[in-house]
């Protein structure tokens, strides 16, 4: 009977670590549809994420840290600063492709982050990678490609450049997550949105915008956090992998969005690259051998 419970058990928080990681998924979801429906720049939109986002993060690691009895939450020391201005970069980025090219392609850009944090590894720590995964890197590559060969000529290739540049600083900050094995992630991650708010005061005016902006800014950065926090909870349920996968829900929600609320529609080759991107993530996902 105890077996029986256990099990039970065992079920009801897998199902509960799904849905939130699916959850997460979905609200990242929004950013696309968010950032183009904001009509204020991407300095601006930056910063409010960044704001809103920190602090709610800053919240939830107190909470989470008072909890736990988790010593210095709040400690990054320079490992956690270099954590948190790749953070910082990346976000940027990760605005400005959105402002400057489809949803779609962002969002399938995204969904590559896992084969760049395995060939970054590869590359400058020789870990070693299975044959599936370099396959599924070099599938991902070519659908990146095609995608990006339908932007030429056009200021579209400046946003899908951004968003790759994007997944590179993020599949760095992922590897060195694991490298700084004692730095605060979470909290760098909160102190990242910091950086990027204080640029934006060098830049632009964050607070001269209209209420309408004011208020879609405002959906972002609670969508941010939110999706963060998720995430975070759901992997401490599940599996990375298995996770990973459910988050490619990402991608066809946020095209979805884009679709209704912005009627746009993707080229051909946008489509076609982001199914190669998409089929690579599920097929190295599904031969992924999962933990007894």
């Amino acid at each position: 009977m105890t077996v029986t419970l256990s099990a039970q058990h065992q079920r009801q928080i897998r199902w509960l670590g799904i849905l939130l990681v699916v959850m997460s998924a979905l609200a990242f979801s929004l950013a696309g549809v968010l950032t183009k429906a904001i009509e204020s720049d991407v300095w601006v939109v930056g910063s409010w994420r960044g704001l809103i986002g920190g602090i709610l993060i800053v919240g939830y690691v107190y909470l989470r840290a008072k909890r736990s009895s988790a010593e210095a939450p709040f400690r990054l020391g320079w490992r956690g600063w270099v954590l948190a201005s790749l953070i910082a970069g990346s976000g940027l980025a990760f605005v400005a492709a959105f402002k400057l090219t489809y949803v779609a392609n962002v969002a399938v850009v995204v969904a590559a982050i896992p084969f760049v944090t395995a060939l970054i590894e590869w590359i400058f720590m020789r870990q070693k990678v299975r044959r599936v995964t370099l396959l599924a890197i070099v599938i991902s590559a070519i659908g990146v490609l095609v995608m990006v060969s339908g932007s030429l000529g056009s200021i579209n290739l400046l946003g899908d450049s951004l968003a790759i540049l994007m997944i590179l600083m993020q599949g760095l900050a992922m590897v060195l997550v694991r490298v700084f094995k004692d730095t605060p992630v979470v909290f760098a991650i909160a102190v990242g949105g910091f950086q990027v708010c204080l640029i934006g005061l060098i830049f632009s005016d964050p607070f001269a915008v209209t209420f309408q902006d004011a208020m879609l800014l405002t959906a972002f950065g609670l969508s941010v956090a939110t999706a963060s926090i998720l995430l975070i909870e759901g992997l401490q349920l599940i599996s990375a992998t298995e996770a990973g996968l459910l988050g490619t829900v990402e991608v066809p929600a946020a095209i979805f969005l884009a679709w209704v609320f912005l009627a746009e529609t993707p080229p051909n080759t946008s489509i076609l690259g982001g199914s190669l991107i998409l089929c690579a993530v599920f097929w190295n996902a599904l031969k992924v051998p999962q933990p007894n």
